[in-house]
């Protein structure tokens, strides 16, 4: 098994489609191949059972080219020529299903019915007729290469759609944290009109230590110092951008990033004493949980 070759300029989605289609002489194989999110990697075959000593190096093919995600594979065939589908049909195959189920359709009382079309079916073919695996097999990993290709340019596509839109959510993010920062310059002046305004209802008869008062205003100003979260803010978000920036594997850096964010964000909350930086706090926490949800689907 090779190495995993990744594009060195995306950042890939987990959801995706790839479709494949190989039109031999006498068949056409076509494979689907369609992916969501997992943590892991999950893979699911619907093909028939003359393909199953394929699935593991189709399974093979997938692992070595995507880290992560939830497979569901589809591959069926056909054969070319619909008018010569009636000699394809052996009447013995026919026969014999019908003798075999017609009684036990009779013993239980249920309505046996069936239709021409129900004997199109692979089991029902004439064995000098039937679909050779020699001559398919070539053609489900033709199909199936061309379906892989589809599914990565498609992954790919939706990874660059989903890097926008977070970008476009981290910049709203931005700048109500810019704006968080400006808001709490007003701390003292607010802190000390709140406490002057409290003190002068509460003690109207009693003159007030101006520096005894100041001394107040600096105790808590310091339990409301939120100095520490922006820088800290500032530096997660620098990093997440850079990751956005970067390439291959970017899912589980993001969840991270977002986590350590989410806590400076809450400890700004509340540590806020002043309704708009609060307002703005409740709008970063929108944001991040915006992009934690589009996250979920980068590979």
């Amino acid at each position: 098994m090779g190495m995993i070759q990744k594009d060195k300029m995306s950042i890939y989605s987990m959801t995706g489609f790839g479709k494949g289609e190989s039109v031999g002489s006498n068949y056409t194989v076509t494979t689907e191949i369609k992916t969501v999110n997992n943590r892991f990697k999950d893979f699911k075959f619907r093909m028939s059972s003359i393909f199953n000593s394929l699935e593991l190096e189709l399974r093979s093919k997938l692992e070595t080219e995507f880290r992560r995600g939830s497979f569901d594979v589809s591959v069926s065939y056909k054969k070319n020529d619909k008018g010569s589908v009636e000699f394809l049909v052996d009447p013995v195959k026919v026969q014999a299903y019908l003798n075999l189920m017609k009684p036990i359709f009779e013993n239980s009382k249920v309505p046996f019915e069936v239709a021409p079309c129900d004997f199109l079916r692979n089991e029902f073919y004439s064995e000098d007729l039937a679909p050779k695996e020699e001559e398919l097999f070539s053609q489900v990993l033709l199909s199936f290469d061309q379906a892989n290709k589809a599914l990565k340019d498609s992954r790919g596509i939706e990874g660059k759609k989903l890097v926008q839109k977070l970008n476009e959510h981290l910049n709203v993010y931005e700048i109500c944290l810019g704006q968080v920062e400006k808001l709490k310059a007003l701390y003292p002046e607010m802190m000390k009109d709140k406490l002057t305004s409290r003190l002068n209802e509460k003690l109207k008869d009693f003159k007030i230590d101006e520096s005894r008062f100041l001394q107040e205003v600096v105790y808590y100003l310091e339990k409301l110092e939120i100095d520490e979260e922006i820088n800290r803010a500032k530096i997660h978000l620098s990093k997440l951008k850079a990751v956005l920036s970067s390439t291959g594997e970017v899912g589980r850096q993001i969840d991270f990033l977002l986590q350590e964010l989410g806590r400076e964000t809450n400890t700004m909350g509340s540590k806020s004493a002043h309704p708009e930086i609060s307002s703005h706090v409740v709008e970063m926490k929108v944001q991040l949980e915006k992009i934690r949800e589009q996250a979920l689907n980068l590979e």
